[in-house]
């Protein structure tokens, strides 16, 4: 009893105060990101512009560009039993969807340092 009052303490305290925990997912290497693809269960996801993508992505990297109005009812379609790893170019627009795509449920890793790099350490 004594820990629920605690626990509803805090809860009222980061309310109040806008205290609110970031929603967890990885940002890992481009090496460790690899390694992560190794899993088959892993959904791969370029977050970037149509035009980005067709420059060049990920082997079996599907497109789900972050700044599409329709990007929410995209991360829906996915399978919430499998992971999902997300890259952009540098790192800045997977950061926000991993976010996201975490709050909705799903496990995320997230490529730190975007394709760039990638094409830096894996595709040397």
């Amino acid at each position: 009893m004594k820990n629920l009052a605690l626990f509803c303490m805090f809860s009222l305290f980061a309310t109040l105060f806008g205290c609110q925990a970031k929603v967890p997912f990885r940002s890992v290497d481009a090496t460790a990101f690899s390694h992560e693809l190794a899993n088959p269960a892993m959904q791969l996801i370029d977050v970037r512009t149509a035009a980005e993508y067709a420059e060049g992505h990920i082997p079996g990297a599907t497109l789900m560009d972050v700044g599409s109005e329709n990007f929410d009812a995209m991360i829906r379609g996915l399978d919430k039993e499998r992971p999902v790893a997300l890259y952009c170019r540098s790192g800045r627009r997977s950061k926000m969807a991993a976010e996201r795509v975490a709050k909705a449920g799903y496990e995320v890793v997230e490529l730190d340092g975007g394709i760039l790099s990638w094409k830096g350490e894996v595709e040397r």
